[in-house]
């Protein structure tokens, strides 16, 4: 599996030898009279800006991959290189890229981090939980992963990153109670099993540090079906078409029991009243819309 094409931004001036091209890591960025203007570092005079082009060293617009690794380290830069862009696509580089992966990946540390006692405590038994919250991340997570399981077949490694962000930013709406913390633990696991393969060294230090053991030793993780399944289900409320509202149900609730509650929400009882209701459609598991005349 190879990217596509790396592309940068280029620049230059015309000189009297011809072109003279310059690495963005010399360009300064400013406003100036509501335009944006590009000037040389060296001396502080503009240049031209020529757009996003194929790296190369006729335009002096690649990077020094040592340079790189040796300001961020190799997992941000795998990370960034992965994240950016789909393999059959161009993978624009960018620094604010790169201080992005840095600050995603300083996030997973932190956690960590904040949360070793329950990390490195007692396991919980994840499959009891009773919290409302905790079944509904719970359940986001386990989603993301089936996501995830997916995207690594295809290699779109990009959309695996983002599913691990996603499943971080479940973990920190967690609290602190038992059932909150059965989720931490599981949670953390799937998301350090899921990012090995893309930041390996990060990964390996933290999963030693937590658990004792190397995370080689363990395949991708498995979704649990179960864990996927709603108490409750939003369908939203249409009158006419329109949205006026939303409802939260039971999953299991009948046809009958669901139409009952679109038509005692009390958004939609505003724009009902007073009007002959022509019907009521009910699209499983999506919204209801109710007709009026």
């Amino acid at each position: 599996l190879t990217q596509g094409m790396v592309v940068a931004p280029t620049f230059y001036r015309h000189t009297s030898k011809g072109y003279q091209w310059f690495n963005v890591k010399d360009i300064e960025t400013v406003e100036k009279d509501g335009e944006t203007v590009y000037l040389y570092k060296g001396d502080g005079e503009p240049v031209v800006y020529d757009g996003i082009q194929k790296m190369g060293k006729s335009k002096n617009n690649g990077v020094d991959p040592e340079e790189i690794v040796n300001k961020y380290g190799a997992d941000v830069s795998r990370l960034f290189m992965m994240f950016t862009s789909p393999p059959e696509q161009s993978l624009e580089w960018s620094s604010a890229g790169l201080e992005g992966a840095e600050r995603f990946l300083k996030r997973v540390w932190n956690f960590a981090y904040d949360n070793q006692d329950v990390l490195k405590g007692d396991a919980l038994d994840v499959s009891a939980i009773e919290d409302k919250k905790a079944k509904e991340i719970r359940r986001e997570i386990h989603g993301e992963l089936k996501k995830a399981l997916y995207d690594y077949d295809r290699f779109h490694f990009n959309t695996v990153v983002s599913a691990n962000m996603i499943i971080l930013n479940a973990l920190n709406k967690l609290g602190d109670s038992a059932d909150h913390n059965a989720v931490k633990q599981e949670g953390y696991k799937i998301m350090l099993r899921l990012l090995s393969p893309i930041v390996p060294h990060l990964i390996h230090t933290i999963w030693s540090s937590i658990y004792g053991d190397d995370i080689l030793n363990y395949d991708l993780p498995a979704v649990d079906e179960n864990a996927l399944v709603a108490d409750e289900i939003k369908y939203m409320v249409q009158v006419n078409g329109k949205l006026r509202g939303e409802i939260m149900v039971p999953a299991e609730s009948a046809k009958e029991a669901i139409e009952k509650m679109a038509l005692e929400n009390e958004n939609a009882q505003k724009f009902i009243d007073g009007k002959a209701i022509a019907r009521v459609i009910v699209v499983p598991n999506r919204l209801v819309n109710i007709v009026v005349k």
